[in-house]
């Protein structure tokens, strides 16, 4: 087995940073630190806590620049998008922040005579919290920022292709005078990985990728009974209605579905639109896709980056090629993206008609830049294709009928739903999903709840 970390740029197949993975002496010398930081760190007054998180969060958005082109070579953002994940991570950690003193004040009850009644929210410990590489800034903080406000400890695991995301969030930490093992980041194999979370050191794993990274989760923890947080991915489907904003709606879903060249948990994959507007619908966004350039992630001029690595690109080939042959239409030439070459990780973009649910393009996820779009005849036809999936992250509706749209939310088996918009998090909404999309929640004050347990004070006065 390899003792070696090495990120593969997707610009241009180079070896970006190469890191020595932790040893076990090294896996067991941090917990431990990280065990006994936390046991001086909970005690720390939140508003002391509050201080050393604020100056981190200032600390980090210093470094804008470097930060965001290391992302564009690590994971193959266009750079001039990624500077847009630095500032998301600011405006979450500064949301989480200022909420926290109410998130984690106690709960007070109604007085009862001769008794002092209240629950507080304790600390779990340590917190292992794994990355991915896709928002490997967004995805880290929603958890890494609570963990540490609430009074835990956090070992980071950041996915083999963001290694730098690790080291330059607890960089800030440190320079802010976190106090030692607090914050702590470790390069893991997916082995020493699964061995740490079955440790009894570890209370809480958040854990952020595919399902069978979420079942190693569960199987490593298993007889633990130790809080947990899955985050895994989703097949996110978009319903325009008849009464839509035709314009809006496909400037906003095009960039829903091929934004990060389509690698979001909660991009959009799937598109219902009512038969009223479908042609035409197709048509704008058709026209729209075709206006991407494909390119170097290091050219400003790019609008759309090669994916992860060549394998991503070529199980979306496959998706789409199956599509196609089983009826599918492609209205995208590859021959218009020049730089589009089997075997590499360039791919063009794809709007793909005639889909149907028994396409795997329809249902499996993605995380590409292709897009299938059906035409549905009525709302309870585009609810039951939208709920018609083992995911559910997000789901979003364009109309201009508000409460048309809220009957038809209410309907949908999804952690989120949108009204003309999507693929955002707003810090101050929980970011939960439902079936194989995972369990737990991050951000809004409801996050707090999964970061500390309940600890009930039942005195009675004498």
């Amino acid at each position: 087995m390899s003792k070696t970390l090495q990120t593969i740029s997707p610009i241009d197949g180079s070896v970006y940073v190469e890191r020595p993975l932790a040893t076990e002496e090294q896996i067991n010398e941090a917990l431990d630190l990280a065990i006994k930081a936390q046991r001086r760190w909970k005690t720390t007054p939140l508003r002391e806590r509050l201080e050393v998180v604020r100056q981190a969060i200032a600390a980090f958005s210093t470094r804008e620049s470097v930060l965001a082109e290391e992302l564009c070579w690590m994971m193959g953002r266009p750079i001039r998008y990624a500077a847009g994940e630095i500032k998301g991570y600011v405006e979450r950690a500064i949301y989480m922040a200022d909420i926290a003193e109410t998130a984690l004040a106690d709960i007070e009850l109604p007085e009862k005579a001769g008794f002092k009644r209240f629950i507080r929210r304790e600390p779990l410990g340590v917190s292992l919290i794994i990355a991915p590489w896709n928002f490997p800034y967004l995805t880290a903080v929603n958890a890494v920022v609570p963990a540490i406000l609430a009074g835990n400890a956090v070992l980071l695991k950041h996915s083999a292709q963001t290694p730098l995301c690790a080291e330059r969030m607890v960089a800030s930490f440190a320079e802010a005078g976190l106090l030692e093992g607090v914050f702590q980041y470790l390069h893991m194999s997916h082995a020493d990985t699964e061995a740490l979370i079955s440790r009894s050191g570890i209370a809480h794993v958040a854990f952020t990728g595919s399902v069978a990274g979420g079942e190693m989760v569960e199987k490593a923890a298993a007889g633990r009974f130790i809080a947990s947080g899955l985050e895994l991915g989703g097949k996110d489907p978009a319903y325009v209605r008849a009464d839509a904003d035709l314009a809006h709606a496909v400037e906003t879903l095009v960039d829903g579905a091929f934004f990060n060249s389509g690698q979001s948990c909660c991009g959009i994959e799937r598109i219902y639109v009512h038969e009223d507007l479908h042609d035409e619908f197709v048509e704008l966004v058709v026209a729209l896709v075709r206006q991407y350039k494909l390119g170097r992630s290091d050219d400003p001029e790019t609008t759309l980056g090669p994916v992860v690595r060549p394998e991503a690109a070529a199980f979306i080939r496959a998706q789409i090629a199956e599509a196609v042959a089983q009826g599918a239409e492609a209205h995208i030439d590859a021959d218009d993206f020049p730089l589009s070459r089997s075997g590499s990780a360039y791919l063009a973009p794809q709007v793909l008609t005639g889909v149907n649910h028994g396409m795997r393009v329809m249902t499996e996820e993605s995380f590409g830049p292709v897009v299938g779009i059906q035409k549905v005849s009525s709302d309870a036809e585009a609810v039951a294709f939208m709920n018609d999936s083992e995911y559910g992250l997000t789901a979003a509706i364009f109309s201009q009928d508000v409460d048309a749209s809220l009957a038809i939310a209410d309907r949908l088996q999804t952690g989120t739903v949108f009204l003309n918009r999507c693929d955002y998090l707003d810090p101050a909404l929980a970011w939960t999903g439902v079936k194989n999309s995972g369990r737990g929640c991050t951000l809004s004050s409801v996050g707090y709840e999964y970061v500390t347990r309940p600890k009930s004070f039942h005195f009675k006065i004498l």
